[in-house]
């Protein structure tokens, strides 16, 4: 019986790697952040055909969306927050109330968190709408 070759695993380019690595950096750095705001984290990294939420919190009656950017500057990271970025959150976020229907009710928001270097995390809170 002939044997099937098995497909070669490539390996990412090393600065994926990096910026892999630099992303669940930041979003763990932005988690912990609103955790000490008084946020409750309920979900990360959650993906959709449309793509990655990085944060889902709740504080108060609010769910906020939160997108997580990290850059050598914070300037640099706020320039990084696309349009096609903010209608992918939204569209996101849609889904997200779509799963979890006890939260059709929650007043949303969606806000943006700055990360860089050698600085405090930004926090954008209501950084846009979904009327945009």
């Amino acid at each position: 019986m002939a044997r099937r070759a098995e497909p070669r695993k490539v390996a990412p380019a090393p600065e994926r790697v990096k910026a892999f690595r630099l992303g669940l950096s930041a979003e763990s750095r932005a988690a912990m952040f609103l955790i000490a705001k008084a946020y409750r984290i309920l979900a990360r990294r959650w993906k959709t055909p449309f793509g990655e939420i990085d944060i889902v919190a709740r504080r108060r009656r609010a769910l906020v969306f939160v997108e997580v950017k990290a850059r050598e500057s914070l300037d640099d990271a706020a320039e990084a927050v696309t349009e096609r970025a903010k209608r992918r959150i939204v569209a996101a976020a849609e889904l997200w109330r779509a799963h979890h229907p006890g939260e059709a009710n929650a007043e949303i928001r969606f806000d943006v968190i700055l990360v860089a270097p050698g600085k405090m995390p930004r926090h954008i809170v209501n950084a846009f709408d979904a009327t945009r």
